[in-house]
Order: structure tokens, then sequence, then C-alpha cells
């Protein structure tokens, strides 16, 4: 499609009245079927074959899961940004180390993030519904052993979760 205003975009979903077009330059819009100034460029399937932008983008997203560790953005509680975490010897002739929380916050969501691939794995693995079963409440236990460090994340969505009572 070509629109005046916002130049080349694709159809990704056909509504009674309007369309929802994911422009190049723009980003997802939704134009009246009315609207006069669209243009098809190109025509391909037929509107039957169309599937939701947000069905796409739960397909990728699974996927993307399934066989990466590319991980998300998971933002740290403003009130530890530009912190630092002292780790202070008992020996008093060692020195100290001080470390940036955001690094120390970027290794706990590179945890998580590869303890979730890990879970992800197991249970798509063939392993017998037992195994699967045993190895999931060792991860569990693990998430409530990192449960500590939920204080440092901005969103509880993010929190680490054990074992529910």
């Amino acid at each position: 499609m070509m629109h005046p205003d916002f130049g080349k975009g694709v159809i990704i979903q056909v509504y009674s009245d309007s369309y929802e077009i994911t422009f190049f330059d723009y980003g997802l819009k939704t134009i009246l079927k009315s609207f006069k100034g669209l243009e098809v460029t190109d025509y391909v399937g037929s509107e039957t074959d169309l599937v939701s932008f947000e069905k796409v983008e739960r397909v990728f997203h699974r996927l993307l899961n399934k066989i990466t560790d590319i991980q998300e953005v998971v933002p740290i509680g403003s009130r530890w940004k530009g912190g630092t975490i002292l780790l202070q010897p008992a020996d008093k002739s060692l020195k100290a180390k001080e470390i940036p929380i955001e690094t120390f916050f970027h290794k706990i969501v590179m945890v998580r993030d590869r303890i979730r691939v890990m879970e992800q794995r197991i249970n798509s693995s063939k392993l017998d519904e037992e195994d699967k079963i045993n190895l999931q409440q060792y991860i569990t236990r693990i998430y409530g052993s990192l449960t500590t460090f939920n204080v440092l994340f901005a969103d509880k969505d993010d929190y680490f979760v054990g074992e529910q009572t």
C-alpha cells in the first residue's frame, strides 16, 4: 500500500471498515477503507490468508525464546541506578571490591534468562514426564533461592518466583 503521508506499508489485518497497515517509517496505523488516498502497489495472497499482527508477533516471540538466549530489557529499580555493591572481606588487610550495581543486576538477569531457556528446553525435550517434573522442581527451588534479588527489579512482573504455597 502507498499512503500520501505515511508512505509504503503492508496491510496486516482487514476489518469491515478499515485496514491495519504497518508503514515502514511510521509503524502500525489503522486506516479507514473509505480513505481515498490509499493506493495498492502490490498484492499477494487473499483476504482469507491474513493473520493479525499480534499473532505473528506471538509466534516470533515464542520462536526466538525457544531457539536463542536473547534477553529482554529488564529495568533496574530507580533507587539503585548509579549505586555500588561493596564486598568487604572479614580480613581488614585485604582490599574491598566495589562493583557497579547495574553490572551485578545485569548478571542476575542473565542468570534468570538462562534458567528460563533451560526450563523451556527441558519442557520440550524427549524426557519422560516424571523426569521433567523432577527437573522443574529444581528450577523452582533455584528461582526461590534468587528471590532475595527481587528488590533490585523495577517491575514486579520481572521478579523471581519460587514455590508458591
